[in-house]
């Protein structure tokens, strides 16, 4: 195949429509736009938005901007000085879901944990959740404890 061989596939060019070229073209005259009237006019017709006078759904609807983003997760913070209350007491203790649902911190352990870094923690602690913020990874691993990341479910 050469360059003077290519050629577009058929069908896909169509010839311009020669509108009012003398009645044997078979769109003379008026052009294929019958007589009178704002159809026949330059510029005429209703916009898409027109709906006959009825009220357009894009006002019958409510007005809102933007839009919902289906995946975005919702994650349930807990500050690092609420866990040296709740589990600062005692040798190595594991924090997770679990746990702070039975410490009454949270109420479901579907939800997903995000460890934020308000408060001391002195304790080392197991600490696995779904997110950390940089200062409560910090203040988490300077008391001797780690830190696990959960996989998003």
């Amino acid at each position: 195949m050469k360059l003077h061989d290519l050629k577009p596939a058929p069908g896909s060019k169509k010839n311009k429509k020669r509108v009012g070229r003398g009645m044997a073209s078979g769109t003379g005259k008026t052009s294929s736009r019958g007589h009178k009237g704002q159809g026949a006019r330059s510029g005429g017709g209703k916009g898409p938005y027109f709906e006959g006078g009825q009220l357009p759904l894009v006002r019958r609807l409510p007005f809102r901007r933007g839009f919902t983003n289906i995946w975005r997760v919702n994650y349930k913070p807990i500050n690092v000085g609420r866990l040296q209350e709740n589990f600062g007491e005692g040798d190595q203790q594991e924090v997770t879901p679990e746990a702070l649902v039975e410490a009454g911190i949270i109420k479901k352990s579907d939800k997903a944990v995000a460890i934020l870094g308000d408060g001391d923690v002195s304790a080392a602690l197991t600490v696995k959740a779904h997110r950390f913020s940089k200062s409560a990874k910090e203040k988490i691993e300077a008391a001797g404890g780690t830190v696990e990341v959960l996989p998003l479910s």
